[in-house]
């Protein structure tokens, strides 16, 4: 494991039940939201799930199950890999609430087991801000082309290299092409009250530029099929998110 993902592995492992409980409620006050609409958790995400049952699908960075867990309800065999402990017994609680299994495999996916999982996926998953936390993005696709099926697909929703550019007034900040590793306060430090907050290890985080991220998936042999910017979370619009379809041929 690197010093990156050591850094938020630690990060990731202080109090990050405490706040998915805070935020999605308990797993089994959760479960109950999930299995109402199993797709409806998929949110914007759906339409890229047409038939899911009997796919061998792995989550990457996973977190809490809750995109994980819909998708073994419908049908799926999931693996989550995922750098935390805490995200783990979450998801687990989540899964077993919603009375349904998912797989979760805790460790960095740069040093994943590739005699097991070579060529082992119909389908890789990763959303929700994900490659701000890998700084050599072409290592991170190398991984994940190896461990997907010939014909399989890679569905990557993250976060537009934009937003990160843009205050909540609106206000741009000049730093689109900065490169640089640095340390940032864990997305959900601000849910606890202040004087906890100091308490609160730091992130190690790397900005990628739009074409990073899209040469990246091509360089590896990806074939890019679909490439779709959203807006705000509030219908602001910026383009918010992105979401990119890419296929093993």
């Amino acid at each position: 494991m690197n010093k990156q993902s050591h850094m938020n592995k630690q990060a990731w492992e202080y109090r990050a039940y405490e706040f998915w409980c805070k935020r999605d409620g308990t797993p089994s006050e959760k479960s109950i939201e999930i299995l109402k609409d199993p797709r409806a958790s998929l949110k914007k995400h759906s339409k890229y799930f047409d038939n899911v049952e009997g796919l061998n699908i792995a989550n990457i960075c996973g977190s809490n199950g809750r995109k994980a867990v819909p998708l073994s309800i419908l049908g799926a065999e999931v693996t989550i890999f995922d750098l935390s402990e805490e995200n783990k017994r979450y998801a687990l609680e989540l899964a077993d609430c919603s009375n349904t299994a998912i797989k979760y495999v805790v460790g960095d996916i740069l040093d994943l087991d590739m005699k097991k999982y070579q060529h082992h996926f119909d389908l890789l998953y990763l959303e929700g801000g994900i490659l701000h936390y890998f700084d050599d993005l072409a290592q991170l696709m190398d991984v994940l082309y190896s461990i997907l099926k010939v014909g399989g697909k890679l569905i990557l929703s993250d976060y537009h290299p934009i937003k990160t550019c843009i205050t909540p007034e609106f206000v741009y900040i000049p730093k689109y092409f900065n490169r640089e590793p640095f340390q940032d306060d864990i997305s959900y430090k601000q849910f606890f009250a202040p004087d906890e907050q100091h308490d609160f290890p730091s992130v190690t985080l790397s900005h990628h530029t739009l074409s990073d991220i899209i040469n990246s998936v091509i360089s590896v042999g990806f074939t890019l099929q679909q490439f779709d910017e959203h807006k705000g979370w509030n219908g602001e619009n910026i383009p918010w998110e992105f979401t990119i379809v890419a296929k093993k041929e």
